[in-house]
């Protein structure tokens, strides 16, 4: 996976969301000022990691924790969005050890109805993502800035059917894994007040199985609070590396 790295401080993964690359993180990046150090990849099938597809979540945590042994061998701070999301509860459950704290944004952990009608749709569907105007008209759904909006479009024009039917298929079936209740360093779950029903669901969830978690509700936010919202995840993120202790301080 391609890898930029940026600033000085408690080490921190970002995980960006399906369809997306490590630029979606930028806002939330700026707003911590180099406080941290950013390790932001482009996932299997996104953005200058397209040549590889997206196989699945389990392969995909396993290269991410390849890589925290690589670069922040002392663990990292995972913040995840989405698919990112899920990415991040997976690595918690899993690698522990990696994981100092975990701030978790609108990850879907409740599977979703009717799945193999939705990736037929999204197979039969797919082709449109090439086109400039429905990425567009996807990126306004989705909040990004217009300062965004450029990357927005070339990586959706990018990104491979078989990346995106592995990947969707992949979210739409998440479920918590049985060690994420096992889980004990600090944790946060956010989700947007505008968000539908199975989202708040899903984030309740997390949450209940991991009681020392804090669930918050980013105001006025649906499924785009690193654009509307960034400030709210580096004061979470800034929270997360204060309790991991100075210990960890680079």
């Amino acid at each position: 996976m391609n890898t930029m790295i940026s600033g000085s401080g408690s080490d921190v993964l970002f995980l960006h969301g399906g369809g997306v690359s490590g630029w979606m993180w930028k806002p939330v990046i700026n707003q911590l000022a180099g406080s941290v150090r950013a390790i932001v990849p482009d996932l299997p099938g996104h953005g200058t990691s397209n040549s590889v597809d997206y196989v699945s979540h389990a392969d995909t945590v396993s290269r991410l924790a390849e890589l925290i042994h690589d670069r922040a061998p002392r663990g990292a701070i995972v913040a995840g969005f989405s698919l990112g999301g899920q990415l991040a509860i997976a690595l918690a459950s899993w690698h522990p050890e990696l994981v100092r704290g975990a701030l978790i944004v609108s990850a879907e952990t409740k599977p979703a109805p009717a799945q193999a009608a939705t990736l037929s749709l999204l197979r039969r569907t797919a082709p449109l993502a090439k086109q400039e105007w429905f990425a567009k008209l996807q990126a306004k759904q989705l909040g990004v800035p217009g300062a965004y909006l450029a990357q927005y479009v070339r990586d959706s024009q990018a990104l491979r059917v078989e990346t995106l039917l592995a990947s969707v298929g992949e979210n739409i079936a998440f479920t918590l894994p049985e060690a994420w209740q096992s889980f004990t360093r600090p944790t946060a779950v956010v989700v947007g007040s505008k968000e539908r029903k199975l989202m708040h669901e899903s984030a309740r969830l997390t949450h209940e199985s991991l009681p020392h978690s804090e669930l918050i509700l980013a105001d006025d936010a649906a499924h785009d609070a690193p654009f509307t919202r960034p400030k709210l995840l580096a004061e979470q993120i800034r929270t997360l590396a204060r309790a991991t202790g100075p210990r960890y301080a680079r």
